[in-house]
């Protein structure tokens, strides 16, 4: 995987999304068209734009990783609730 730095090609707020997502188990890499895809096994996956528009960007990036971690860990526990019935 291409460090932050690369995959945030100067921009800075970017380079601190990726380092965070990272830090969070998530694999971060360029798409062909040049966005940004953040893969996590158990989660859907995520795209955001390439380019910080605004400082709402990187907030709103954040919580959708928040999000698809909050929503694959109750997939999962209705799972293991589902597996002891029947």
């Amino acid at each position: 995987m291409a460090s932050a730095h690369e995959l945030a090609r100067g921009h800075k707020r970017l380079r601190a999304l990726i380092e965070f997502a990272v830090s969070e188990g998530w694999h971060v890499k360029r798409t062909r068209g040049g966005h940004l895809k953040f893969t996590k096994i158990g989660c859907a996956a995520i795209y955001t734009s390439s380019t910080a528009s605004d400082y709402r960007a990187d907030l709103n990036a954040r919580a959708q990783i928040r999000r698809a971690e909050r929503e694959a860990r109750m997939a999962r526990a209705v799972n293991a609730e589902g597996c002891g019935h029947g």
